[in-house]
């Protein structure tokens, strides 16, 4: 695969290292939504949230909430966002398994649309039993 994200854990390029652990990197955006923007990497590579090992998510998941405490903490933030885009009809970009921590402040103008639907009657049950039988 060799994506920017294994050139960076390689030193191949340079990049802004927050906090680095055998199995994870966290690294500042180059194209933040704000500044202090955050990105948390296995460095193993994993396309999607679905490759990556059970047991690589606990420590994927422990460096993604020391980071957002550190943004809290850094910036005095009231809030922010983490998220993953997986798949390019997701908006991924780098296919690298990645969660962005980003701050948000009021009035920031950042939004993430919404197209929010409603269920008709009995269309929430067939929909959750659906995903129910595919539960494993």
């Amino acid at each position: 695969m060799s994506t920017i994200f294994t050139k960076i854990i390689n030193r191949e390029i340079p990049a802004e290292i927050l906090y680095e652990t055998d199995n994870v990197i966290s690294i500042i955006d180059i194209m933040p939504i704000h500044y202090g923007h955050a990105l948390i990497i296995p460095k193993k590579e994993y396309k999607t949230f679905l490759d990556v090992p059970e047991a690589e998510l606990k420590e994927l998941l422990a460096v993604t909430q020391l980071i957002a405490k550190a943004l809290v903490k850094t910036f005095k933030l009231e809030g922010f966002n983490f998220f993953s885009n997986n798949g390019e009809i997701a908006g991924q970009s780098v296919h690298h398994f990645h969660i962005h921590v980003t701050p948000r402040y009021p009035n920031d103008k950042v939004s993430f649309a919404h197209n929010l639907k409603k269920y008709n009657e009995g269309q929430m049950k067939e929909v959750a039993d659906k995903i129910r039988a595919n539960i494993s």
